[in-house]
């Protein structure tokens, strides 16, 4: 390297510094066979960069990505053995999704052309001001953020249509808000208890825009509606091949969630294998794609929600225990509309501006008897269940309370009958019990008295809680 290369590439002051920002949550790779370059840029990179490594060719630079993973790599074209615009072209056609600068110091049109359709992100040619350097690598960055953000927010409004729970004049609201503020500042985990319908999705979104994670990323994901064949890639990602049909290289959720909050809506369909490998995440902070042999660190703060009972998931053996304490670190409870009619008429109004403003229509008065009629009524759909009402009435230009009426008495009979089958099932209970007492707990004596499989026995056993004989 030349006086001029090396003063060319004179790391930055702290002003440059402040003007570029830190990069911590980003990984980098230096590629180059001359030292004196390498050692230059890795000192003008690590105090921005979390990661930083270092090659001297094609192959050694293969090893370390086959390690570690690498948001941007720098890349000298002219390299002993393989050329880097050789091993670029390689690389994309494994599927790596980062970033490439590649950089040299004899270059042409056609070189330039090359490393282009090679799949080069920038090109620059040495000698080069660090400064110009530090500007390739941000645009670098930001595409990548605004990548990931665009991956959000389509990803949101495909899955929009959460409810307001949040919203309501009783001390139970009020209590839940500040519930969250407090839990908003705290960097841990999080479980959201609740019916379906509650608002879950809405609390979790207030913790994540009420703790210092709200300038990143909030990503929701439905465990209940991904297929269990798919819920791992979907989460850590895979890379090319990995699969039949994994034709290219893809980012998990847990990627796209980078430094903010990912929301996991209906943890307790997670299949048990799945159960397993969060829990390690959740442990170690790593994530590895479906088919890779590297892992990638990550960020993320975990909160979690569910409308089963976590604790009888974990006694019925359908849930992992040490997943649930881990996740139980910090519980919000919501309650459901029922336990607070008096957040009804503010619910309706919001609803009411919200989508006669969607609808193009009139929003419809808002009578006294109406509001009476409203809170009179259980909704088992919770606030989503009302808001559907909503909808409907300005669809129809008057309140269908009638309907209501009819799903209050079919949901009586419902009841009703429920009410026969948890009779039945609790006889069925004590005399099961009282078989196994008299057969001292041996679960194979009482099953042969109830006519029924050991099996059959156990699972019922498990489903009361009882330990085994």
């Amino acid at each position: 390297m030349t006086v001029a290369q090396a003063r060319a590439i004179e790391p930055a002051g702290p002003a440059e510094t402040d003007a570029f920002g830190p990069w911590l949550q980003h990984s980098t790779l230096i590629v180059d066979d001359e030292e004196g370059m390498r050692s230059f840029l890795a000192r003008a990179l690590a105090p921005r960069c979390g990661l930083v490594e270092q090659a001297a060719s094609a192959e050694q630079a293969a090893e370390l990505v086959s390690r570690y993973h690498f948001d941007l790599i720098v890349l000298d074209i002219a390299l002993p053995g393989k050329s880097g615009v050789d091993w670029l072209a390689e690389l994309r056609s494994g599927g790596f999704p980062g970033d490439v600068i590649l950089i040299t110091a004899f270059a042409d049109m056609d070189t330039a052309i090359r490393a282009l359709r090679a799949g080069a992100s920038d090109f620059l040619l040495k000698p080069f001001r660090i400064d110009q350097m530090l500007a390739a690598v941000k645009r670098c960055f930001d595409r990548a953020r605004l990548a990931r953000e665009n991956y959000v927010l389509r990803r949101a409004l495909a899955e929009s249509g959460g409810v307001e729970g949040l919203i309501g004049d009783s001390d139970r609201a009020a209590e839940l808000r500040a519930m969250i503020r407090r839990l908003a500042a705290a960097p841990s985990t999080v479980l959201i208890l609740g019916e379906s319908g509650v608002g879950k999705e809405v609390a979790a979104r207030a913790l994540h825009e009420h703790s210092t994670r709200a300038a990143r990323p909030f990503v929701p994901v439905n465990c209940a509606a991904i297929s269990p064949e798919l819920i791992e890639s979907e989460l850590f990602g895979h890379v090319r091949g990995a699969f039949t049909g994994a034709t290219d290289s893809r980012n998990g959720l847990f990627y796209y969630a980078q430094g903010g909050t990912l929301f996991l809506d209906e943890i307790s369909e997670l299949p048990a294998a799945i159960q397993t490998k969060l829990l390690r995440v959740l442990e170690d902070r790593r994530i590895r794609p479906v088919g890779s042999n590297r892992e990638i660190p990550v960020d993320v703060r975990i909160v979690a929600a569910s409308n089963r009972d976590l604790a009888a998931e974990v006694a019925a053996g359908r849930f992992r225990q040490d997943l649930f304490y881990r996740l139980d670190v910090l519980t919000l409870r919501i309650p459901p509309l029922r336990e607070r009619p008096e957040d009804i008429p503010a619910l309706v109004r919001h609803f009411m501006l919200q989508l006669a403003a969607h609808l193009a229509v009139p929003p419809l008065p808002l009578y006294p008897e109406v509001m009476q009629a409203l809170r009179g009524y259980d909704w088992p759909g919770n606030a989503r269940e009302l808001r559907n009402f909503v909808e409907r009435s300005l669809i129809l230009g008057h309140y269908p309370l009638d309907a209501l009426e009819r799903e209050a008495d079919e949901s009586a009979e419902r009841s009703g009958a429920a009410s026969d089958g948890e009779r039945l099932a609790e006889i069925e209970r004590r005399h099961i019990l009282a078989v196994l007492a008299a057969a001292s707990g041996n679960k194979s004596e009482a099953a042969r008295r109830l006519g029924i499989s050991r099996k059959t026995l156990e699972r019922k056993c498990a489903l009361w809680a009882i330990a085994g004989a």
